[in-house]
């Protein structure tokens, strides 16, 4: 039985994902740079991970093949934080979603230190806030 290497696997799975999202974008006008429509962003960014998806792909047929294996844990723990996320920013806001997200989801790692979880959870609410002063995006961040 031949094993199935997982950094093909990775490299297929962006690559789907990216032209998913391409061609989905692909249904908004486009525009140019000068007047972006709402389709431009989402499709430079599916050029961007079809690029990489296709870096992956062709190095995985010079890289050493490692094997592919699943964690069910793992998917519940960033599943389980996901959802920790959605619950919390429904029902109190979206600072405490991402911290008890962040909190959950390092749980599926090797070693999670809650010193590390609190610099990343102050990372992603700093970047909530300035999306949401940047780019004028309603929030429910306090």
């Amino acid at each position: 039985m031949q094993m199935i290497d997982r950094n093909l696997v990775r490299g297929l799975l962006l690559a789907a994902i990216a032209l998913g999202f391409g061609l989905g974008a692909l249904n908004y006008k486009v525009g140019d740079f000068a007047r972006a429509g709402p389709g431009l962003f989402p499709l430079m960014v599916s050029v961007i991970l079809l690029a990489i998806a296709l870096a992956m792909i062709v190095r995985s047929r010079f890289d050493t093949p490692r094997p592919l294996a699943f964690n069910p844990r793992n998917i519940a723990l960033i599943l389980g934080g996901l959802l920790a996320f959605t619950l919390a920013s429904h029902f109190v806001n979206m600072t405490v979603g991402i911290v008890c997200m962040v909190f959950v989801a390092s749980l599926a790692g090797r070693s999670p230190s809650w010193k590390l979880n609190l610099k990343v959870a102050a990372g992603l609410v700093a970047v909530a806030f300035a999306f949401k002063e940047l780019l004028g995006l309603n929030l429910p961040l306090i």
